[in-house]
């Protein structure tokens, strides 16, 4: 049983070193993110993407169980890359440019470094990705005419109180 918590170990260790030359830049693209959160202009849906996401990774149960080799071993990788992305394909124009220069961040290394990303993702996978904002904006539009987010306020605002 152990050889195979160390081979899935060893299997998840090569499918993070493709990702290797970007963790130099891994901090100024983690502060760009966040200056994108932070912005009042980047819809809501495009936000809960990455929210998603980030609950999925630290969520203990995977789709794809760690046990399958490979494909197992991957997934939160695939998850986080597909939220990224999603996240940053349809911004508004002009915001991603103005903060990469805020934050000094070289857009032709940005652009390269979302290219060899992309090449590492499945081009099924960056196809779904491209439909996620659609499908969040969406379920958001089923769930305002429902009345769903009137009934979420009142039960927040009597939490509050």
């Amino acid at each position: 049983m152990a050889r195979l918590g160390t081979r899935s170990a060893f299997v998840r260790t090569l499918n993070y070193l493709a990702f290797l030359p970007l963790a130099s830049r891994a901090p100024s693209y983690g502060r760009l993110v966040l200056a994108l959160l932070a912005d009042d202009r980047i819809p809501l849906a495009r936000k809960a993407i990455l929210g998603a996401a980030i609950g999925y990774i630290a969520s203990p149960l995977d789709l794809i169980p760690e046990a399958i080799p490979v494909i197992g071993a991957i997934d939160d990788v695939v998850i986080l890359v597909f939220a990224l992305e999603a996240f940053l394909e349809g911004l508004p124009s002009g915001i991603l440019e103005e903060k990469l220069a805020a934050l000094e961040i070289d857009p032709v290394a940005f652009e390269r470094d979302r290219a060899q990303v992309r090449r590492m993702v499945p081009r099924p996978v960056r196809r779904l990705a491209s439909r996620l904002p659609g499908a969040v904006r969406a379920i958001g539009s089923m769930a305002r005419h429902a009345g769903v987010d009137r009934r979420v306020r009142a039960w927040l605002s009597m939490e509050d109180a």
